[in-house]
């Protein structure tokens, strides 16, 4: 029989499904980022993946690999110092005539609209290793942002 008039099974034909990808660099994590990732994990050893659908539990298990990775290669760091900006700082900063404020966190604490900010953007990028008063480049603009304030993040 001709290869052409055999049926292949619809597995064939479907999407390879890969792991969640990583963040790129070191997973640096405050203590807010550390508790939520732990979290994360245990809310998902939580759930009954034997009782989920095939394609649930391929999923389940895909978010929980990720999240485990994410605890296993957690690098805590300590508090900042107040006058230099780092991960874990508080920055009040001008851009663009509008004042603003921000912490810098890790990657997967990292929630724009709540004012937490991943320490690979861009922005975090530009502003680490400034200090209150200094102006700093951004954008291809030169002194774009004004560090008003630094300090660690509370508890």
């Amino acid at each position: 029989m001709s290869v052409a008039f055999r049926r292949e099974s619809d597995e064939e034909h479907k999407e390879p499904k890969f792991e969640l990808p990583l963040p790129p660099g070191p997973n640096l994590v405050t203590a807010r980022g550390l508790a939520m990732i732990e979290a994360k994990v245990a809310g998902l050893e939580a759930i009954d993946a034997a009782a989920l659908p095939e394609a649930d539990r391929e999923q389940h298990g895909r978010i929980l690999r990720y999240w485990r990775t994410r605890q296993a290669t957690a690098q805590p760091t300590p508090p900042p110092s107040d006058d230099e900006v780092a991960f874990g700082s508080r920055v009040s900063f001008t851009l663009n005539g509008q004042q603003k404020r921000i912490d810098i966190v890790g990657d997967d604490e990292a929630e724009p609209n709540e004012g937490r900010l991943a320490f690979s953007a861009p922005l975090a990028r530009a502003m680490i290793g400034g200090y209150a008063g200094e102006k700093v480049d951004f954008g291809g603009k030169a002194e774009a942002i004004e560090i008003l304030s630094t300090e660690s993040i509370p508890d």
